[in-house]
């Protein structure tokens, strides 16, 4: 087998810049890069709201899932669902799953 080099034509290239195309390249990419904030506000904007969605979503669902716990409870009890008491653990459970 013959030794082979791994050569990458890019390195082959030494490019060589002079101050003022180096200057000019600077300001090219700083002008990108300025450009392109307002867009990156935006979606940053927007990433926020989908992280308080998110965790509105996972809040509500962990209400949910107490109160569900709850309800198993209070009926493994025998709480009398007419009570004061049962009465008003419906009522909450009703405002958890339709909070208006």
């Amino acid at each position: 087998m013959a030794n082979q080099t791994n050569t990458n034509p890019l390195s082959d290239k030494d490019p060589q810049l002079t101050k003022e195309e180096l200057a000019e390249r600077r300001e090219e990419i700083t002008k990108f890069y300025k450009d392109n904030i307002p867009h990156l506000e935006v979606q940053a904007d927007y990433e926020m709201l989908l992280a308080q969605i998110e965790k509105s979503r996972a809040e509500r669902m962990q209400a949910q899932m107490f109160m569900a716990q709850q309800y198993s409870e209070q009926n493994k009890a025998g709480v009398d669902p007419n009570s004061e008491e049962g009465k008003a653990f419906k009522e909450a459970m009703e405002k958890a799953v339709n909070p208006e």
